[in-house]
């Protein structure tokens, strides 16, 4: 009993525990799926608490994540310019005033829709990247957005059409929103002879099946003719809003039509509105100390936030500090913006190895210059009479006589003389290069090795002899500009040479020169090595001469053929890249807890 009871104790205490602590955010993920663009929240539990909603002004989509931490790797800034869709830059940060809340500001190309996807343990945000790409009603799992519909009227919301239509709400949004438009609308044919904006409005909403609203001063209007033939309803209403200088403004399934002069005046009055809001706000004062960045052009970023001939930004040289004195929200980005960007710049140390392996083979077996002898029929001697010599040598040398033989005579034969020669050499080298260079995120390194060897040049003038050192150089450089990406990894764009000075042909002559030189771009992951380059050679030499038929002879044809010869020689280049960076954790690109 005693047990029970201990394990019941222990599961409620740990079940409140659990409930406590907050939920992770492992990753976001972008990805380009055709014309629909996804960013993927990833979490360590499947309960997430997430909204959305537009900021049309600003081209900006905000996702606000509800009792979710996640470390500043995560959190990072990137860039989705690149790509063809409409997201162009993804940003998550601690909302203001909740610790235990984050938001993820989305900037659009232009105003686009679109819905929030619940999965196993993350949540994906769908983007349109053209209007007309999805229907929020037949979006994944049939989740939409409700948006409110403000300043209508009771007696207005009666006579609201019912939509007829599964694609209305595309055709609003392609009506209201900016950017590249598709018409989708069933197409229609109207033949109209001096009648109102109003009453042509009215018959496209009957026809469409879509609600609409008109402004007493397009029921004013002067009538018009109006002749289309088979083309979209939604072109249609496009076509009579811009021959009006008409203006619709979408509240969820409704069209409010107002006319252009009308709705810049309303625009007039909301700015007014604003800024004699902001006008009322106190105004704060705070400073904010600077650590890496070019304090001179922080300023000119920060500024462009001030406000209009209120806020004011200043900087301390001594100190180097800005001073920003606005209203709480500017001051709010201000520390966004100065959190961001000034962090210490990564650096980035460039290890390099460049490897040279040289093979050589050659054999030598045959008579030199052949047999040599002479044949006198008419004195006869049994002895050898003027003996020549006889030489062995086993040396390594190129020019070795391995064995030789000289007779004066040997009874009737005379001058006898013949070198045979039996060699084989082999030669390996192996030459390793390191150069290594550190430098600063987007900063130009080089490092430059120069090997001088200077030879005599004879120059005779009117019989007068001069003398010169000519210099002969071999290089070996690196120049490399590292650029650190978002996800941590490096983009490098890399130069190196390598020259090399062989063995002269004689005493104060030119060396033979090889220069080998790569340029090229490649993206490598940090502390990962890279084979940018690399050059391979092989070669085969093989040389034969002598009489036809009588050369093929075993044992004797070597007397008729010149030496057998063969030469074998490799040679290999390549070049190893190590990028690593230095200051992964001062720079921000790893998680220090």
């Amino acid at each position: 009993m005693k047990k029970g009871f201990f394990l019941s104790v222990l599961f409620f205490l740990i079940i409140p525990s659990t409930q406590v602590s907050a939920m992770e955010m492992k990753a976001i993920n972008f990805a380009q799926k055709g014309e629909v663009s996804e960013l993927e929240f990833i979490f360590d539990s499947n309960d997430v608490q997430a909204s959305k909603f537009q900021v049309k002004e600003d081209k900006q989509i905000i996702v606000d994540l509800s009792d979710v931490s996640a470390t500043d790797r995560v959190m990072r800034a990137f860039d989705t310019s690149e790509f063809s869709g409409g997201v162009v830059f993804v940003k998550a940060y601690k909302k203001p005033k909740s610790d235990k809340d984050i938001r993820i500001a989305i900037q659009l190309r232009d105003n686009v829709r679109s819905v929030l996807v619940r999965k196993q343990n993350r949540v994906v945000l769908q983007i349109e990247n053209r209007f007309g790409v999805f229907s929020q009603k037949k979006a994944e799992e049939g989740q939409t957005f409700k948006e409110k519909i403000s300043d209508i009227s009771a007696e207005e919301a009666a006579r609201l059409n019912i939509p007829k239509s599964d694609s209305v709400e595309d055709i609003l949004d392609n009506i209201t929103m900016s950017g590249r438009k598709k018409y989708i609308g069933k197409k229609i044919t109207m033949n109209l002879k001096t009648v109102k904006p109003e009453e042509i409005l009215k018959i496209l909403a009957e026809t469409s099946g879509f609600n609409i609203i008109v402004a007493e001063d397009v029921k004013k209007m002067n009538a018009i003719s109006l002749s289309l033939v088979d083309v979209p309803w939604d072109q249609a209403l496009d076509t009579i809003l811009d021959m009006n200088k008409l203006v619709a403004k979408k509240n969820g399934m409704i069209l409010v039509v107002n006319t252009l002069e009308n709705a810049t005046k309303e625009q007039e009055s909301i700015k007014k509105a604003k800024l004699s809001a902001v006008e009322q706000e106190p105004i704060l004062t705070k400073v904010f100390p600077i650590s890496f960045a070019n304090i001179e052009e922080l300023q000119k970023i920060v500024a462009e936030y001030s406000t209009e001939k209120r806020g004011k930004i200043s900087r301390d040289t001594r100190t180097n500090s800005l001073i920003v004195k606005d209203t709480a929200e500017v001051i709010e980005k201000v520390k966004k913006i100065v959190e961001l960007l000034d962090t210490q710049t990564p650096q980035v140390l460039i290890e390099s190895k460049i490897v040279e392996v040289s093979e050589r083979y050659t054999k030598e077996i045959g008579l030199e210059k052949g047999l040599r002898f002479g044949y006198d029929p008419i004195t006869k001697s049994g002895k050898v009479a003027n003996q020549g010599t006889f030489s062995f040598s086993s040396a390594p040398s190129a020019t070795s006589n391995v064995f030789g033989l000289t007779i004066g005579r040997f009874n009737r034969l005379i001058n006898l003389d013949f070198t045979l020669n039996l060699m084989e050499s082999e030669e390996k080298a192996k030459i390793i290069s390191s150069p290594k260079v550190i430098t600063k995120n987007n900063v130009k390194a080089e490092i430059v090795q120069d090997e001088n060897f200077y030879y005599l040049e004879t120059t005779v003038t009117d019989g007068n002899t001069t003398n010169k050192w000519i210099p002969q150089q071999a290089k070996l450089s690196l120049a490399v500009t590292p650029q650190v990406t978002n996800d941590g990894s490096i983009s490098l764009e890399v130069a190196v040479q390598k020259d090399s000075l062989g063995t002269e042909f004689a005493a104060n002559t030119p060396k033979p020169e090889t220069k080998r030189t790569v340029k090229t771009q490649v993206l490598v992951d940090n502390g990962a090595t890279v084979v940018v380059g690399g050059i391979y050679t092989y070669v085969n030499r093989e040389n034969h001469s002598g009489v036809p038929f009588l050369q093929d002879i075993p044992l004797v044809g070597w007397l008729f053929r010149t030496q057998y010869n063969p030469e074998t020689e490799k040679k290999e280049l390549i070049i190893f890249l190590t990028p690593r960076i230095i200051n992964q954790e001062e720079a921000g690109l790893v998680d220090r807890g």
